[in-house]
């Protein structure tokens, strides 16, 4: 195994991080609370703004911005955007940056990455962790957690004691509420209290979910979905999977088992999927059902040698170099996608289906005749075809995600001041 620290240069986020919802909506949270996600997900704003975003009166706006400035967690700039009927710049508010780290953390097969963030949702540091590809325990995998945590932690020049969360994701069956991790393609073991085991191996309040719904959170704080009230991502790399938002807010399901979308059955005792069951949608379009199908269009004498990610790659460069046999199986892993996102489309009707993951780097898969049928399977084929985007983040993608996750659990903690 080898622990990676990257020197590349991360990705700001001037503009704020975090949902834009309404001014009038009211989340539950106190209004303090509201004043400062507010302020987060705004970048700068000045307190006449902030007043009238959240429709409060500017007395006060000016008392809890009293107390958040008190705490230490906003911080008062000049304003050089604007100038006031004296020319000079107004006071801006923000987050104060060093208020918290958070930390997200996505495992994987091969290759784990992490990110760290402070409370503003400006990314610090990221480190990765690439091991071999296999199933391994629950305890092996926290103890390469560990190793890309700290390895992380020392660029930053922090301990674990500094971190309020950690935002922890993986592929599989993951009940948020509960931290109880159902099912994972990359685990032996099954039905443990996740959560639970990585918080006494770190010492730290730590948050899990699915990957899947990382990729909608990062889209949701840092990307696409800021600004919309429902739009639904679909992932496509290990497996097939899928995040809802309704209303500006994460949908899970009642038991946080829900939009399981790779696993919706599209042939009855079809081609076996890595969950045990058969005729879901994951095993025809996922990275291991393309690899399944690898052989029957490249030259078999690869395959003792070749890794999943080379015969993938080669079958893509067969596909393109008009290999019609690899043609086939792009083509066929298309229309089982548009099967899969006409379901999507009847069921919720979102105003914005995002793709992403490292397959889109597969033009076939979401090639206009892929939307075509996609339209052609939905009810409402007289309205003007869903809108679907590809949104290839890179690395990153998914530990942004987690780290949002993290930021997101402990939002109305760190207004309040609380643990």
């Amino acid at each position: 195994m080898n622990v990676e620290i990257s020197q590349s240069p991360l990705p700001e986020s001037p503009t704020g991080c975090g949902p834009i919802r309404p001014e009038t909506e009211n989340t539950g949270s106190s209004l303090r609370s509201r004043v400062f996600e507010t302020v987060r997900s705004a970048g700068r704003i000045s307190r006449i703004d902030l007043a009238k975003r959240l429709s409060v009166s500017p007395a006060s706006i000016t008392a809890l911005v009293g107390e958040l400035l008190d705490l230490g967690m906003l911080q008062e700039q000049s304003d050089t955007t604007r100038t006031t009927s004296r020319g000079r710049p107004p006071v801006a508010l923000s987050v104060q940056p060093d208020a918290g780290y958070v930390v997200g953390i996505k495992l994987s097969r091969a290759n784990h990455t992490a990110l760290l963030v402070d409370a503003a949702g400006q990314p610090l540091a990221q480190a990765s962790l690439t091991c071999t590809p296999r199933r391994r325990s629950v305890s092996q995998m926290l103890l390469e957690t560990g190793q890309v945590l700290d390895a992380l932690l020392k660029q930053a020049n922090l301990e674990r004691s500094d971190i309020a969360c950690i935002g922890l994701g993986m592929p599989g069956m993951i009940d948020h509420a509960a931290g109880h991790m159902v099912w994972s393609p990359i685990l032996t073991e099954v039905d443990l209290p996740l959560r639970r085991f990585a918080e006494d191996a770190f010492g730290v309040p730590v948050a899990v979910d699915n990957d899947a719904n990382l990729v909608t959170l990062a889209e949701l704080w840092f990307g696409k979905g800021r600004a919309m009230a429902d739009f639904a991502v679909v992932t496509i790399e290990q497996g097939v999977g899928m995040g809802l938002v309704i209303n500006h807010r994460l949908y899970r399901g009642a038991g946080s088992l829900g939009m399981e979308l790779g696993h919706t059955k599209v042939q009855m005792d079809g081609a076996l999927c890595q969950c045990g069951q058969r005729g879901c949608l994951e095993a025809y379009i996922a990275d291991y059902a393309l690899v399944r199908e690898a052989s029957t269009a490249l030259d078999s004498s690869h395959f003792d040698t070749a890794t999943p990610e080379v015969m993938l790659q080669q079958l893509y460069e067969q596909a393109k170099a008009g290999n019609e046999a690899a043609r086939v199986i792009f083509r066929r892993a298309g229309r089982f996608l548009a099967l899969g996102l006409a379901n999507v489309v009847n069921l919720f009707d979102p105003p914005l289906i995002i793709l992403s993951g490292e397959r889109m780097q597969y033009d076939y898969l979401y090639a206009d005749d892929v939307l075509r049928e996609m339209h052609a399977l939905s009810l409402n084929r007289d309205a003007a075809p869903q809108k679907v985007e590809t949104h290839a983040w890179g690395d990153l993608m998914w530990a942004h995600g987690a780290a949002a996750l993290a930021l997101s659990e402990i939002a109305d903690a760190m207004a309040e001041r609380r643990g």
